[in-house]
């Protein structure tokens, strides 16, 4: 495949067949989206195609050999790993990796084809058939027809497709929407988001005491709308978050972001600008000779005691004010919450992390590479539901926060301020 036509990677698209065979409504709006793109017949054939005709392949094994089980093998027939093959649409040729079953007992060993494998082996009728209904689909966008009469030719049931394709992406959807955080001491909270044209997905990512990271919340609304912030941060206290106890935020320099915190949680919890975003708006206001040395002057800045580094950074908002008052006022904008972490005495491995919402940035990453074709977004609920499908793909491979081993530093701080705040609240009563 060229490298203009590349939408998933070789590597990607084979994960993708199992995830949409496991989870399988997410497919239909990945179909839209990949429809919608400027993207020449052929490649759209091969993308739909492919990712269409493996998730078959795997539910087509489903129904000879039941669920894999990792482990011990159950039944007759065992799921024996995975193999290449060629399935024929029309004149067409297409590359699919299917699911490989064995005989157990006498005979142990024997091959067990796949009953929708050899039907798309036909150069005949059937083939014209399924490479029909896959034009129709794209054309038509009717995939909720579409794709279950596709997997119906070649002897999948239809009920079993409308079960796996229709249900599973809800009871995800909802099993995320529901979850408990009681119990869980999260400690930093990043909030951070992604604009789908003229969709706005706020999402937010939780870190806990031991540096484990989870997605805790998505909601679909306008950034600059404090409300709709507001709805999330609330819902997340409605699980078990509790509103009493010290986190740090990470924020962009949205004031719904800021606002909607302090409506929610109070003034007394620390907030973090993300640098990332202070740099991009800060340079956006500056000609290109200028750029490098602000930029400079910013990094050094950052790596200050809160003291100097504002000193540093209103002396450079001095310079620049005459010739560029836009780049001076967005230096000064937000100056005491860039440096947050600083204040707190954390190491570097682990203030680094604090200071950007780059962790939340990963899977807005992925959900970028897969749609940056795409020119419309049809409503909110389908860019809602493919935020949902990348930040739980992304939560699988999540790891510790870096510097997790001084995460108890930060936790001893919060504490300390919680206990300021309590005796404070004491005082006042006495």
């Amino acid at each position: 495949m060229q490298e203009s036509y590349t939408i998933l990677s070789k590597k990607d698209s084979q994960q993708l067949s199992r995830f949409l065979a496991r989870e399988g409504q997410f497919l239909l709006p990945m179909l839209d989206l990949i429809e919608q793109a400027e993207a020449a017949v052929d490649e759209v054939i091969q993308v739909v195609g492919r990712s269409a005709i493996e998730a078959i392949l795997l539910l087509s094994a489903r129904q000879v050999a039941g669920d894999p089980h990792p482990g011990k093998q159950q039944g007759e027939i065992r799921w024996h790993g995975s193999q290449r093959g060629v399935i024929s649409l029309a004149e067409r040729k297409l590359r699919v990796t299917k699911p490989r079953l064995r005989k157990k007992g006498p005979g142990a060993g024997k091959e067990v084809p796949l009953p929708a494998y050899a039907a798309m082996q036909n150069k005949g009728r059937l083939s014209e058939r399924i490479l029909s209904l896959l034009m129709q689909g794209i054309s038509t966008r009717s995939y909720a027809n579409v794709l279950p009469a596709m997997a119906e030719t070649v002897g999948v049931s239809k009920s079993q497709i409308s079960r796996q394709w229709i249900e599973a992406t809800d009871d995800q959807i909802q099993q995320f929407t529901a979850r408990r955080f009681d119990g869980r001491d999260i400690l930093i909270v990043y909030i951070d988001g992604i604009r789908f044209g003229p969709h706005h997905v706020i999402g937010a990512v939780g870190v806990d005491s031991q540096g484990f990271k989870q997605v805790l919340g998505l909601t679909e609304g306008a950034t600059e709308n404090a409300a709709v912030v507001r709805d999330l941060l609330n819902d997340l206290v409605a699980r078990g978050l509790d509103p009493a106890r010290r986190r740090l935020f990470v924020m962009d320099g949205s004031k719904a972001l800021r606002a909607a915190i302090d409506e929610v949680f109070g003034q007394a919890h620390p907030v973090q600008r993300c640098r990332k975003h202070k740099m991009s708006n800060v340079l956006d206001h500056l000609p290109e000779e200028l750029k490098d040395p602000v930029k400079g002057v910013l990094q050094a800045a950052w790596r200050m005691s809160p003291e100097e580094g504002k000193k540093q950074i209103r002396q450079q908002a001095r310079q620049l004010e005459k010739l560029h008052p836009s780049a001076a006022a967005s230096l000064l904008e937000g100056l005491d919450e860039l440096f947050t972490v600083n204040a707190m005495g954390l190491p570097k491995a682990l203030s680094r992390c604090l200071c950007t919402t780059n962790l939340i940035e990963s899977p807005h990453s992925g959900v970028r590479m897969r749609t940056r074709r795409v020119c419309n977004w049809p409503d909110g609920q389908m860019v809602l539901r493919w935020a949902t499908a990348a930040f739980l793909e992304t939560e699988k491979h999540f790891q510790k926060i870096g510097g997790y081993k001084q995460i108890w530093m930060l936790k001893s701080y919060l504490d300390e301020l919680e206990n300021e705040q309590t005796l404070a609240e004491k005082r006042k009563i006495g």
